[in-house]
């Protein structure tokens, strides 16, 4: 063509034959394109609905949690207002019960983490497409660690009342022997056993029991329902973004 002077037509052609190849690359990167989103969608899907089954157990643990630790402080209520009563008894069978109720468990939030751990750590977490979701993921570890240290002061007032019965005048056995709460120990009633009565009258067992009621209260309130109300936030909008 260029020795016949035909560039013009020579020009069309070889623009031609560019044109070509940059829709066939165009073409090539959008099946490309396409392909990587219905792979990174499907691993979306499997990680979303991952996350639901672990953020269900994780709900249903905390509410087993919240009336757990309502049983504790209510009963410690109770001892409390006896205390601040004089014409309201206990007898040792209802204080006993009253103690092994309060203080028999000890609380502790243990949430599913496996799946969510691993998406944080594989860098996955960029593939969850909505922002605010991701964003509570993101912030659920550093939620978990906060409630922990509410946990730890909650568990060292428990054991500042338990440390009371370690000693000579007051008795854990009169506390099983009252409640029966373990055959496996077969323990057997005593004729005379030591009354825990007396702990009524102290000012050091009111002060601790009224700082642990104090802390329990504060897990609840300033902890434990905002938890769930974060949890029940990242249910719904897992439940949204699962196809």
């Amino acid at each position: 063509m260029l020795v016949e002077n035909k560039f013009s037509k020579y020009l069309l052609y070889a623009l031609g034959e560019i044109i070509l190849v940059v829709i066939g690359i165009l073409i090539a990167v959008a099946i490309n394109n396409s392909q990587q989103q219905k792979i990174t969608l499907k691993k979306e899907q499997t990680y979303l609905k991952g996350l639901q089954q672990e953020f269900i157990t994780s709900q249903r643990k905390l509410n087993e949690l919240l009336e757990v630790n309502k049983q504790n402080y209510v009963g410690v209520k109770t001892i409390l207002e006896t205390i601040s009563n004089p014409t309201v008894s206990l007898n040792e069978k209802q204080f006993s019960e009253l103690l092994f109720r309060s203080f028999s468990s000890d609380i502790s939030f243990n949430a599913n983490n496996s799946l969510l751990n691993e998406i944080i750590n594989s860098g996955s977490l960029k593939d969850i497409a909505n922002d605010t979701l991701r964003v509570l993921l993101t912030n659920w570890e550093s939620t978990l660690e906060d409630v922990a240290r509410q946990e730890q002061e909650l568990g060292v007032q428990r054991v500042r009342v338990l440390d009371m019965f370690r000693t000579n005048e007051y008795s854990i056995k009169t506390i099983f022997e009252q409640t029966n709460p373990n055959s496996e120990l077969n323990y057997h009633k005593a004729d005379s056993n030591v009354s825990n009565l007396n702990l009524l009258k102290s000012l050091e067992f009111e002060n601790n029991m009224l700082m642990f009621y104090l802390t329990s209260k504060a897990t609840e309130t300033s902890h434990y329902t905002p938890l769930m109300n974060e949890l029940n936030s990242i249910l719904a909008l897992l439940e949204t973004e699962i196809k």
